[in-house]
């Protein structure tokens, strides 16, 4: 990415030097570099600290996992709020205002002295950290021109980091220190980000047209109950046993899908919807929704049970296991950098074909035996990097598709995108680990799901075809 000082507008013009101060591009894509890395390392840190969690606050397994269920509940209910907040008032404030809620959570957090308040405090937590993703994606579309095809781009690297590098700190953390500091060390970082920001993030621009009255209180209702309701039902499947399972399961996906048709015919009679229809299913954007949704979404989910399938087919260690995922992290990582600076002569669809083609044969050799004389570990570690190879191959191609249709709805767009992203995988975990729950051989049956999973990325390459190609900048 270019790094130019100077200030753009919307559509990439240079605004005369009297009008606003010059735009320190490299200065402000780190801040927000260094917020969404913070986030990402929380997705993956708390996990290392369940059990520690569990003694220190003298509670349940169940009980400590609700730190992380509450979170991603809490994550998926607020992403489209965050979005159409900064696309209301401003994607400057809201980004002051999630690091702000995030890093206050994070310390109250650690100070919390019993596992409900703890669970409480993370969906508060989970509330800041939906703002990051949405109100970053507007700054660098407002204010990096002709490079923020480059930047928004950039953004697939800085999530694989912080998975890796989250199980290590919650280790030397709990091993080293206390399990309270899995949150106490976003404080500093937050602080820092938030001084930063301040100086150095431009304030918004003030727009031509005034914001409509009202934010449709009735459509963000409808919405959070849609997918609370869904998430819970969703999750519900993971559970083991209960005769009640099955009717709350029924329950709470009747409440969700009459949820979400009552909204979707909300937003289509509302004079000005919480979420415009065609942002979500409209040509063009439902293709890309989808793709997400798919190669994104059931992805990372699968990948998230690599571990799992480790120790269940191959009994290796829990430590060994976890760190499958350093490799797929670190191939997508370098390949999103590599397929971003590419994307102008490759266009989009291009590295949406081969990476979605990676993927599945990642997957593939993830279901097959090992061979070649590799032991299970070497194999497993391999097969993860070519899916992560390919699921860096598709990171900026799947976040420009939509966003280069409608460059001035960029925070609303960011939040379905990772929305889609968070509905993917928890649907796709909370799938597998209800078939896995009453499997006898788990490790074989999970060979097989990724079989499954790679057939079904093949059967969808078509929606690839209905995403819109672009070449160059937006």
């Amino acid at each position: 990415m270019k790094i130019q000082h100077d200030a753009c507008s919307v559509d990439g013009s240079a605004s005369t030097a009297g009008e606003r101060p010059p735009v320190r591009r490299g200065l402000v894509f780190t801040i927000i570099a260094c917020a969404l890395l913070m986030m990402s390392i929380d997705s993956t840190i708390v996990a290392t600290a369940l059990q520690a969690l569990q003694q220190g606050l003298g509670t349940s397994i169940n009980w400590a996992g609700w730190t992380i269920t509450a979170y991603s509940f809490g994550f998926v209910l607020m992403l489209p709020i965050s979005g159409k907040l900064s696309e209301r008032y401003g994607r400057r404030r809201v980004f002051l205002g999630s690091v702000v809620a995030f890093t206050v959570a994070s310390l109250l957090c650690g100070l919390a002295d019993n596992i409900f308040a703890l669970i409480a405090l993370r969906a508060l937590q989970a509330a800041g950290g939906a703002g990051f993703t949405p109100s970053a994606t507007g700054i660098v579309v407002e204010h990096f021109g002709d490079a923020r095809d480059r930047a928004v781009s950039l953004f697939g690297s800085i999530f694989p980091i912080g998975a890796m590098i989250g199980p290590i700190f919650g280790g030397l953390f709990v091993s080293y220190w206390t399990w309270r500091g899995v949150f106490f060390v976003n404080v500093p970082i937050g602080i820092a980000i938030v001084l930063l920001a301040w100086r150095a993030i431009p304030h918004d621009r003030v727009r031509p047209h005034p914001v409509e009255a009202s934010m449709d209180l009735s459509g963000m209702a409808l919405l959070g109950i849609g997918l609370l309701a869904g998430m819970l039902a969703i999750s519900s499947l993971g559970e083991r046993g209960g005769r009640a399972a099955p009717f709350a399961f029924v329950l709470l996906a009747v409440v969700a899908i009459a949820a979400v048709r009552m909204f979707f015919r909300h937003i289509r009679r509302a004079e000005h919807p919480f979420i415009a229809p065609r942002l979500i299913r409209g040509p063009g954007f439902g293709p890309v929704n989808l793709v997400n949704t798919i190669y994104g979404g059931v992805t990372n989910g699968v990948v998230t049970l690599i571990p799992l399938y480790a120790a269940n087919r191959y009994h290796i260690n829990a430590l060994d296991s976890g760190t499958l995922l350093i490799a797929q992290a670190a191939a997508a990582a370098l390949l999103s950098v590599s397929a971003a600076f590419a994307l102008r002569r490759t266009g989009h669809r291009l590295p949406l074909y081969v990476g979605s083609g990676v993927i599945a044969a990642g997957l593939l050799l993830l279901a097959l035996a090992p061979a070649f004389g590799m032991t299970p570990y070497v194999w497993l570690a391999a097969s993860a990097f070519v899916v992560g190879a390919g699921r860096g191959a598709i990171n900026p191609a799947s976040r420009n598709a939509g966003l280069q249709l409608a460059p001035e709805h960029s925070s609303t767009l960011a939040a379905l995108r990772t929305a889609s992203l968070q509905i993917g995988a928890i649907t796709t975990v909370s799938i597998v680990t209800a078939v896995l729950a009453g499997a006898k051989d788990p490790g074989a049956v999970q060979a097989w799901v990724y079989v499954a999973a790679a057939l079904l990325l093949l059967a969808a390459l078509p929606l690839i075809a209905r995403v819109p190609e672009h070449r160059g900048a937006w």
